[in-house]
């Protein structure tokens, strides 16, 4: 059972969630907050996997509330809501340590795919947060792509395929039967390329994986093998 806090100033908001929510036999609102000090307060209580929060929020603002989750509860992750005009949240949740970005208006599909990523240690964006940002990052690419191959140089070719896969969303189970590892073993990889990438999450490690091209690597590769064995 993933385990839930749902927090949003708006009541509308809250029981539309908890309404897509409660239709997942594998999801459970264990607790609700109306603002970001509730939120932190109402995760100290209830130690959730995956706090569902408004960027959004009275008393404690979205990110400030964030960054206290992040240190009481580091083993919780954070999925942040926002609503499409909120661009300027998007860079700072980031390297606060947002598992990822769910859009308010987005497909129900995309809020129950969102959690189950973030409780299995994944990351998760919105496709068109995804896209906003992948925007964002085109403007300074040349130099994104430069500085983001001489970090990954320092990654053995196994943590090479290992961010490769957490770039393309996979969770550490994922991950594990794709490259037929154990996932204590993938977990060890996933932790020490956040080491070496200075990164403090894996949505960090996934961006800095777009940014060096691995995804691309990766996807040739496979293609590559396909042709091969056909």
């Amino acid at each position: 059972m993933i385990r839930v806090l749902l927090a949003d100033d708006e009541a509308m908001i809250r029981a539309g969630v908890r309404a897509i929510l409660a239709a997942d036999p594998e999801i459970e609102v264990v607790a609700e907050a109306g603002d970001g000090r509730e939120a932190v307060e109402g995760a100290l209580a209830h130690r959730p996997d995956v706090v569902l929060l408004d960027i959004r929020m009275p008393r404690l603002d979205g990110l400030a509330a964030l960054a206290e989750l992040r240190r009481a509860v580091p083993g919780t992750a954070v999925l942040m809501l926002t609503t499409f005009g909120e661009d300027g949240y998007i860079a700072r949740a980031l390297a606060e340590g947002a598992a990822g970005f769910l859009l308010k208006s987005g497909d129900p599909r995309e809020l129950l795919a969102g959690i189950r990523a973030a409780a299995e240690g994944a990351a998760y964006l919105s496709p068109r947060v995804a896209r906003r940002v992948i925007t964002e990052l085109a403007g300074d690419r040349m130099a994104r792509a430069a500085a983001a191959r001489d970090r990954v140089a320092v990654l053995t070719p196994r943590e090479r395929e290992v961010l490769a896969l957490l770039g393309a969303g996979l969770s550490n189970a994922q991950i594990a039967r794709r490259l037929h590892l154990v996932e204590g073993t993938v977990k060890a990889h996933v932790s020490a390329i956040l080491t070496r990438l200075g990164a403090r999450n894996r949505v960090q490690a996934a961006i800095r994986a777009y940014e060096a091209g691995l995804l691309e690597e990766s996807r040739q590769a496979g293609a590559a093998q396909d042709g091969a064995s056909g």
